[in-house]
C-alpha cells in the first residue's frame, strides 16, 4: 500500500499537520508523538453523530476507523486530556524537583538549513542532554522550513550550556537563544527588518516581495530612490528575519547578501557625520521609511 498522510492537530480549530502512515495503512503512535510530544492517542469527530470517537490503539499502533482514514482531522489525546501543555507542566514539575525553582524554556534555534528535520534536531541536541521537545517551523501552505525552530531540555544546566555556544547543524552554524518573550527586559527586541545588499536596478519591490514570501509573511519592501544598490524587507515575524541574516541568496540570477537592519534609535547623524550638506535629506529619507543602514555597511 502506498504511503499516505493523515491530518493531525492539537485542537479541532488549529492548523493540522500531516503525519505519515505505514505501508499497511496504520499510523505509529511514535510518529504522532514525534510531532506532538506526550501524545497518547487520537480522536476524531464522527460526521454523522458529531460525537468525538477514539482511534483504536493496539501496542503502539493506531488503526484507521473502518480501514479508511478519510479526509478527517484527527485530534491528539494527551494523558488526562490536558492537551499539549501537559508535557510542559510535567517537565517543569520534574525540573523543580531536581533544581529548585530554575525552569527550562523553549529555545529558538536560528539559521537552520532548510533540509533539517525534527529528528535531525533531536539527534543533535540529545548529545547535550535530555530533550523534551523539538520543532522546525514550516510554512503552512508549502510545508517548507522557515529556517528556524525550537528545542527544550529537561535540565536547566544543559540549556545554559547550549545557549553559551554556537552549533554546527547539517553543515551550517546555528545559534540558540531565548525568544523575545522570555528575554531579559533590558534586552532589545530583535528587528523584523533585513538589509538586502548587492541589489540590481532591475529588482522591483514586487520581485523582492514575491521572493521573500517563501520564508514568511512580508509586511513591507523598501527600495531607496535614487537607486543605491540595497533594499529593506520587513517580515511579520522577527524570527524569520533573524534566521535569514548572514545568508547569500540568489534573486533574479544575482547573489544578494542579507544582514541586520539597525534599530531606528541609531541616529542618522551618527551614521553620516561627514555629510553636513546631505544629512538632512538622508535623515528625511530614513525617517519616512523607518529604515537604517546596518553598521556593517557604513
Amino acid at each position: 500500500m502506498s504511503e499516505l498522510y493523515i491530518r493531525v492537530a492539537e485542537d479541532e480549530n488549529e492548523e493540522p499537520m500531516e503525519i505519515p502512515s505505514e505501508d499497511d495503512g496504520t499510523v505509529l503512535l511514535s510518529s504522532v508523538a514525534a510531532q506532538f510530544p506526550g501524545a497518547c492517542g487520537l480522536r476524531y469527530r464522527n460526521p454523522e453523530s458529531q460525537c468525538m470517537r477514539g482511534v483504536r490503539l493496539v501496542e503502539g499502533v493506531l488503526h484507521a476507523p473502518e480501514n479508511d482514514w478519510g479526509n478527517l482531522v484527527y485530534v491528539v489525546n494527551y494523558p488526562k486530556d490536558n492537551k499539549r501543555k501537559m508535557d510542559e507542566i510535567d517537565a517543569a514539575s520534574a525540573v523543580k524537583v531536581k533544581r529548585g525553582f530554575q525552569k527550562t524554556s523553549d529555545l529558538i534555534v536560528l539559521g537552520l538549513p532548510w533540509k533539517t528535520t525534527e529528528q535531525d534536531l533531536k539527534d543533535y541536541f540529545s548529545t547535550f542532554g535530555e530533550v523534551i521537545m523539538v520543532q522546525v517551523k514550516r510554512d503552512a501552505k508549502t510545508g517548507n522550513s522557515k529556517g528556524f525552530g525550537f528545542v527544550r531540555f529537561t535540565d536547566y544546566e544543559t540549556q545554559t550550556k547550549v545557549i553559551a555556544q554556537r552549533h554546527m547543524i547539517d553543515g551550517r552554524w546555528c545559534d540558540c537563544k531565548l525568544p523575545n518573550s522570555k528575554a531579559c527586559p533590558d534586552e532589545p527586541m530583535r528587528s523584523r527588518k533585513i538589509f538586502v545588499g548587492r541589489c540590481t536596478e532591475d529588482m522591483t519591490t514586487d520581485d523582492l516581495r514575491q521572493y521573500f514570501m517563501q520564508y514568511g509573511e512580508v509586511t513591507d519592501v523598501f527600495i531607496p530612490k535614487p537607486f543605491r544598490a540595497f533594499a529593506f524587507v520587513t517580515f511579520a515575524d522577527d524570527q524569520v528575519a533573524q534566521a535569514l541574516c548572514g545568508e547569500d541568496l540568489i534573486i533574479k540570477g544575482v547573489s544578494v547578501h542579507i544582514s541586520n537592519a539597525e534599530p531606528k534609535h541609531n541616529n542618522i547623524h551618527q551614521l553620516f557625520p561627514n555629510f553636513p550638506g546631505g544629512s538632512a535629506s538622508l535623515a528625511a529619507m530614513f525617517d519616512r521609511s523607518q529604515y537604517q543602514f546596518p553598521s556593517s555597511h557604513v
